[in-house]
């Protein structure tokens, strides 16, 4: 006798039976459930009884002839799904349908983990939530996240990638947030998204989820280009439908500003309402438009404005984001978790305007540019040049289109040449910054430093 496949509900209950789920048999906890997931090079089909074997109570399954097996063995704790991915998918916005609480839902070009990490370092102040953790903020990323929400959490933050259009929409129609913030709209991922007006549209489905659901947007009222976005949906909904409230920071009027800019270098230092001078541990002003967006929600959501400026203050980062590593004599900023022409502009600008004795910078490729690699990777050398650094090191097949104004860069196509020359020429007194894109993994020059 064939086995049934289950619907959204019945794996739902079985789903209530488990201590929480899993897409690794690495990473098995007792009495989770296992969501067996399909790639180009594997199948987690294939290993549904070594996640059975390790603890898990079940193993979800999309391969018949697995769970056929599985009841032949007597054990029975297969459950037989048309899609492993959609039925993840569906579970996700059954078990988020069950909560009342708000969601925050988070995107934006740049800044997104680092903006979700001081909002929740300002809300745990007076709520127990729950945020993305790490950068699960894909397809995958946002359903496991809702899975781990339970009913002792208050709140919620969501962080959505997105690399073409249309993805925001989808991972909006799994999280439902009631809440929104975009940090900002850049130059990343240009291939996926068609060029910046496609960036544009991508990440804007996240203003159209929350009008169209009457839902709260926290918009930066000194962002001419979400500003401009907010105000088209006002101009677009037809029906009585529409934001239900736009919280907007700082204040839309000036005059009412209470939260102000004292320096961006080598780290934020800002006045609070107070008249407090806050030191943080993140340089930039695009950094500071981040802790402007945390204070917000914060004030949003009654955390006092003392415990609010204590959270920014206190957040250190050690995710390769604006990561701040002594090596010796040397300062070494490491935020090379990810880049695109937008983030490595700003975080050039703000390191030729950092105080040092001498200053270097070790930079590898941006990725996902499809066409406008070239340019903007010479734009990028144009700008680095205008720097005037003391040291420019370059890595990756693209960054040779940078070599034009650059000609006093070192520069290698691969890694293990980099690794070679910074241990070969040994640097002291200098500050550093290391940036590229995610796949240059570039923290891995630091140990050579």
């Amino acid at each position: 006798m064939s086995i049934g496949m289950l619907s959204t509900e019945q794996l739902y209950h079985k789903f209530q039976e488990c201590t929480g789920v899993s897409t690794d048999t690495r990473r098995i906890t007792p009495d989770c459930l296992f969501i067996a997931l399909k790639g180009g090079n594997f199948d987690g089909n294939q290993f549904a009884e070594q996640a059975l074997a390790s603890g898990a109570r079940y193993a979800l399954v999309d391969d018949a002839a697995v769970a056929e097996r599985d009841r032949a063995s007597g054990t029975d704790r297969c459950l037989l799904v048309a899609d492993g991915l959609t039925a993840l998918q569906d579970l996700a916005r059954h078990h988020r349908q069950t909560f009342t609480f708000p969601v925050i839902g988070l995107t934006g070009s740049n800044g997104k983990t680092t903006t979700k990490e001081l909002i929740a370092g300002v809300l745990s102040k007076k709520y127990n939530l729950y945020a993305t953790a790490g950068n699960l903020n894909n397809h995958i990323g946002v359903p496991l996240t809702l899975l781990s929400l339970n009913e002792q959490h208050e709140l919620a933050i969501i962080e959505m990638g997105a690399n073409h259009q249309k993805e925001i929409a989808f991972l909006c129609s799994i999280a439902l947030p009631t809440h929104g913030l975009i940090t900002n709209i850049g130059k990343a991922h240009l291939e996926g998204f068609g060029g910046i007006e496609g960036v544009r549209i991508g990440k804007g489905e996240l203003y159209d989820y929350l009008a169209q659901n009457a839902k709260t947007v926290f918009i930066n009222s000194r962002d001419k280009t979400l500003m401009a976005m907010y105000r088209e949906r006002l101009k677009s909904i037809r029906s009585e439908t529409t934001f239900a409230e736009a919280i907007f920071y700082p204040a839309a009027n000036p005059d009412e500003e209470t939260t102000t800019l004292i320096s961006e270098s080598p780290v934020v230092v800002y006045k609070n309402a107070s008249g407090h001078e806050i030191t943080t541990h993140l340089p930039g002003r695009y950094n500071f438009n981040n802790m402007l967006a945390a204070l917000a929600i914060g004030d949003y959501f009654g955390v006092s404005p003392e415990e609010a400026n204590r959270a920014i203050a206190d957040y250190n980062p050690t995710n390769n984001r604006s990561q701040q590593v002594i090596k010796g004599t040397n300062t070494v900023l490491l935020d090379a978790y990810n880049a695109n022409p937008s983030s490595m502009a700003a975080a050039i600008q703000q390191f030729a305007a950092t105080p040092a004795k001498r200053k270097a910078v070790i930079l590898g490729d941006m990725y996902e540019l499809g066409d406008e690699s070239e340019a903007e990777h010479a734009a990028l050398g144009k700008l680095i040049a205008e720097s005037n650094f003391d040291l420019v090191i370059l890595a990756g097949k693209d960054m040779r289109f940078a070599l034009e104004y650059l000609p006093k860069a070192y520069y290698f196509p691969d890694k293990f040449s980099l690794h070679n020359w910074v241990m070969d020429n040994p640097m002291a007194d200098t500050h550093i910054l290391i940036k590229g894109s995610r796949g240059m993994s570039l923290e891995s020059v630091v140990p050579f430093i």
